[in-house]
């Protein structure tokens, strides 16, 4: 039995076990499983790999994208230049584990549809793995970034008090990265000034656990068009799979 896993923390939320148990009957793959394997600190990923001789690939989510870097022994070439991991094909003698960044295919798949001309620059909620991806995705697509973290460390990241109407205005794509509003905290939504939204912006949301987020239901309240991450998440998926089989 081959067996393929999620790794992160917490897990409680996550939809790929059961996106790849269906997809397993669907298709009626029966030698294979997909397990979650929550962990508390990412020191414990040796232990995974030496528990689980059969596992022959991972998926990597919060908080573990970037510290997973330093566990594997190949890094694919997009997924290096982002800075961070969410897939890791591991061989058959557990030698070479290679990194690749599934979320840059799915993000970039699953946006493009929708971009129009008044998404000449974006506005990028979170600082962390997700972020990276983000931010080169956009890069690649010519669109102009600015970040919003707590602890800003450049000329190219501002603090959540700095969202005034102007940034809004100016930032008609806006997209967030963060875990703010994830289930079970569906109450909470990035703090910013909704108010000052507009029919032409564009909101994504990459959580897909509520379906509509507090950020994106006042965002539609707004007359915006609101994206959440499902789509990203099975584009991403079906591209870790054939990653694991190629």
């Amino acid at each position: 039995m081959k067996q393929y896993g999620l790794i992160g923390r917490p897990l409680s939320h996550s939809f790929s076990k059961k996106y790849f148990t269906q997809k397993f009957e669907r298709e009626h793959i029966s030698d294979c499983s997909y397990e979650l394997f929550e962990i508390e600190n990412i020191n414990l990923f040796p232990e995974i790999l030496e528990n689980n001789p059969n596992l022959k690939g991972l998926n990597i989510t919060i908080p573990y994208k970037e510290t997973i870097l330093n566990y594997l022994t190949e890094i694919n070439e997009s997924a290096e230049a982002i800075g961070a991991v969410n897939t890791v094909k591991i061989s058959f003698d557990k030698k070479t584990l290679k990194g690749y960044n599934t979320d840059y295919y799915g993000f970039k798949k699953s946006l493009k549809p929708f971009l129009d001309i008044n998404h000449e620059r974006a506005l990028i909620l979170g600082a962390g793995g997700a972020a990276k991806t983000v931010r080169y995705v956009l890069n690649e697509l010519n669109i102009d970034c600015l970040l919003v973290s707590r602890n800003p460390k450049n000329e190219n990241e501002i603090a959540y008090h700095d969202i005034n109407e102007y940034v809004i205005k100016h930032h008609q794509l806006i997209i967030n990265t963060t875990p703010v509003g994830m289930f079970p905290n569906t109450e909470n939504s990035p703090s910013l000034n909704y108010k000052n939204l507009t029919p032409k912006h564009l909101l994504y949301d990459l959580i897909y656990n509520p379906s509509e987020t507090g950020f994106l239901k006042k965002g539609k309240e707004q007359g915006c068009i609101t994206l959440n991450g499902m789509e990203m998440l099975k584009l991403q998926a079906e591209k870790s799979w054939e990653i694991w089989n190629s």
